[in-house]
């Protein structure tokens, strides 16, 4: 089982949340990370935020991947949610984002959490990944995609 996988559990999967902009997206993972794990949403916000003023986490191809760390934390934390409409996210390439990968890190985050976006933009890399972040109707074929996909498998695989 890959790093991210072992971080996502089903629960943190949300289909099709309605968001108008970044802001109200980064308000909704951070009541995700307050109601499944007690972090204060505040501090989730903030975190999130703090690291989007240093540069837009948007990869381009409608995925982006916020990030923060969050004093106090114990362990590495994980979202996704698929927005019910894209929203401007000032990606490289200049298009809306539909689909962010959250993660939430201990303030003195080392390596791993390194190794774990750096997986993500691996996973990322596939089109037929991509497509299946975006369309899926179930958060189940989502939680599968990262369940099942391994480094032998990308790019070119598909």
């Amino acid at each position: 089982m890959n790093q991210f996988a072992r971080l996502l559990p089903s629960s943190h999967i949300v289909l099709d949340q309605p968001c108008s902009n970044k802001k109200r997206a980064f308000e909704a993972l951070a009541q995700l990370f307050e109601t499944h794990h007690k972090v204060a949403s505040s501090a989730a916000y903030d975190a999130l935020f703090t690291r989007e003023k240093l540069g837009s986490t948007g990869l381009g191809e409608a995925v982006a991947i916020p990030h923060g760390r969050v004093k106090g934390l114990k362990e590495t934390l994980c979202a996704v949610m698929r927005l019910a409409q894209p929203i401007p996210f000032e990606a490289p390439d200049g298009k809306p984002v539909q689909v962010l990968i959250a993660l939430l890190v201990p303030e003195n985050a080392n390596q791993r959490h390194l190794d774990v976006l750096a997986e993500l933009a691996h996973m990322l890399a596939s089109p037929a990944f991509r497509q299946t972040l975006l369309t899926a109707d179930d958060t189940a074929i989502i939680h599968r995609l990262f369940l099942t996909w391994e480094p032998a498998s990308l790019p070119g695989a598909d």
